[in-house]
């Protein structure tokens, strides 16, 4: 008499269930082997095809990035214009109709107000490779740029660094004056 897989019969010591379980049992344990290996294929197949579509996902940000940063540097200018303010008569502005300030302490017409001063006086600043425009009542040839510490170069008209004014949120103002 057969008690059980590992169990041998103490009144038949050669039991042939115990052969037949335990073949029973290693046929299992080669399938469960078989399906844990499976597993481990398609998990590595899945790792690898969230890799790829991270990857091509990755790609395709920078690539839109950088056509964007592209085509924005080659296209960004400085339109520099002119605007009638009341009590103020004909002043420059910036292409959002922002007020324009020269800096009186600019001497030798240089670039003096940086750090926190330029926090409240942001320059106008040129990107690389950028030119202002004159628009309205502005002269071309009084345009230009100069180095600036901390921004690489700011638009000036007549030699002098032009600067907005914090305070100034909409066109027309003139609050820095």
């Amino acid at each position: 008499m057969c008690l059980g897989a590992f169990a041998t019969d103490p009144v038949d010591p050669g039991c042939a269930c115990e052969d037949t379980l335990l073949e029973a049992f290693r046929q299992q344990l080669t399938r469960a082997r078989e399906e844990v290996y499976s597993m481990r294929k398609m998990l590595l197949l899945a790792v690898l095809v969230v890799a790829v579509v991270l990857l091509l996902a990755t790609a395709a940000i920078s690539a839109t990035g950088n056509a964007n940063t592209t085509s924005a540097e080659q296209t960004k200018t400085v339109v520099i214009s002119t605007r009638k303010l009341p009590k103020l008569g004909t002043v420059l502005v910036n292409s959002k109709g922002r007020t324009l300030y020269m800096f009186v302490p600019d001497k030798r017409k240089r670039v003096t107000c940086v750090k926190s001063c330029a926090v409240i006086w942001p320059p106008v600043k040129l990107p690389k490779g950028a030119k202002p425009i004159a628009t309205g009542k502005v002269k071309r040839s009084l345009l230009g740029s100069d180095a600036d510490p901390a921004v690489r170069r700011v638009v000036t008209y007549s030699g002098c660094p032009l600067y907005t004014y914090i305070t100034d949120t909409a066109p027309g103002q003139a609050k820095g004056q």
